[in-house]
């Protein structure tokens, strides 16, 4: 049985990469400890394996020692006021996949000589965020009180990823890595990121999180596109208030003002402050978290910040318990919407329809192959023979 000697120190990189732990890995490498103080060498195929597992090049586990992989896009995920700097492969692999739909339309639109999205960089960290939130709003045509008239928070969420589409960026929501339900995105590594480009802008949200905290998400990383280029990258933050991040503070307060208006919640307050849950009453009417509106009135001063942190206490012990569960599964073909999303998938069908892309590249670029790829087309009513 051939051995391979491989660096102690490149088994234990390539597993804390992947955010995993030894006793995560044991039931399939049970050596795996043993590995990693050089007591024994794995075999060829054990180490093909588990390169795997981890997500890794296996070509990287030969390396003298382990690489510095930069960050793709600007981080502004902060913890006690410190970056953090290292990235899982799943979180990495989106990133890419992201890129490579974007460098893809914004080539396809400027041959068509597409309009410029306008909006995008349009506002800075010295802008009044409040204002750029009502632009915000008032650009995706949501008049007062739309969100009360969606029945539900899925149908909140699908309709204000649709809006945003209209306006021409590419908003997609996704909570595992492709279609790979084996790799799901954590929630606790990030919630979502912004890609600027005037032709062809892109937000990506984790939809491993509940769907009221997406809503808050695709109004916040909406926001990092109004900033451009100062505003594209990664957002995720622990707690309820961004830990001093200038561009995650700015987002944070337009996505606020977009979802929750102050005239609409100081207009709605009388009716619910002597309630015993009024944040869960407006939550039900604005689509957004507890959390948020909770937020937005102790920011507003309608609240006591003790009467805000004994709630924020309560409730995050009931998410931790399980009690506000996502949902998940549902409809292949239904997922596509926001795994894909039509405004992408019709260009590429389009594009694969005339011959300007082959299918393998219209495989690629939305993450469906063969068959799955011609029904999604039919679905979208774009046949493909």
């Amino acid at each position: 049985m051939n051995r391979v000697a491989v660096s102690p120190e490149l088994v234990q990189w390539a597993r804390e990469r992947a955010h995993l732990d030894v006793e995560t890995l044991e039931p399939k490498f049970p050596k795996l400890s043993q590995w990693e103080r050089c007591e024994v060498l794995p075999t060829f195929k054990q180490l093909e394996s588990f390169a795997n597992a981890t997500h890794v090049p296996f070509g990287y586990l030969f390396l003298p020692e382990p690489p510095q992989i930069p960050m793709p896009i600007p981080d502004f995920r902060t913890l006690q006021n410190q970056q953090l700097r290292t990235a899982s492969p799943d979180l990495l692999d989106t990133i890419y996949a992201m890129q490579g739909r974007q460098s893809w339309l914004r080539e396809t639109r400027a041959e068509c000589d597409a309009l410029s999205r306008e909006f995008v960089g349009s506002a800075s960290l010295t802008d009044d965020p409040a204002a750029i939130g009502r632009e915000m709003r008032r650009l995706l045509d949501l008049e007062h009180g739309w969100a009360a008239n969606v029945r539900t928070w899925q149908d909140a969420v699908s309709a204000l990823r649709i809006a945003i589409e209209a306006l021409g960026v590419m908003a997609v929501i996704n909570g595992v890595v492709g279609n790979n339900t084996h790799r799901a995105l954590n929630v606790e590594e990030f919630r979502g990121f912004a890609l600027s480009d005037e032709y062809a802008p892109l937000i990506f949200v984790n939809g491993a999180d509940a769907k009221s905290a997406q809503m808050f998400t695709l109004a916040h990383e909406l926001a990092h596109l109004w900033l451009g280029a100062e505003g594209s990258g990664l957002s995720g933050f622990s707690g309820i208030f961004p830990d001093g991040a200038p561009v995650e503070i700015f987002c944070d307060q337009a996505a606020a003002e977009f979802l929750v208006p102050e005239a609409e919640l100081r207009a709605a307050w009388s009716d619910v402050s002597r309630e015993e849950a009024p944040f869960e009453l407006l939550a039900r009417r604005f689509k957004v978290s507890p959390i948020v509106v909770g937020r937005r009135a102790l920011d507003l001063r309608l609240i006591e910040r003790q009467y805000f942190f004994d709630f924020y206490e309560v409730y995050i012990r009931q998410e931790r318990n399980g009690k506000q569960a996502t949902a998940s599964g549902g409809d292949f073909y239904n997922n596509q919407n926001t795994r894909v999303g039509s405004l992408f998938a019709v260009q590429v069908i389009r594009a694969a329809r005339e011959r300007r892309i082959g299918f393998k590249q219209a495989y690629e670029l939305t993450g469906l192959n063969g068959g799955a790829f011609q029904e999604y087309a039919r679905r979208l009513g774009m046949e493909l023979s």
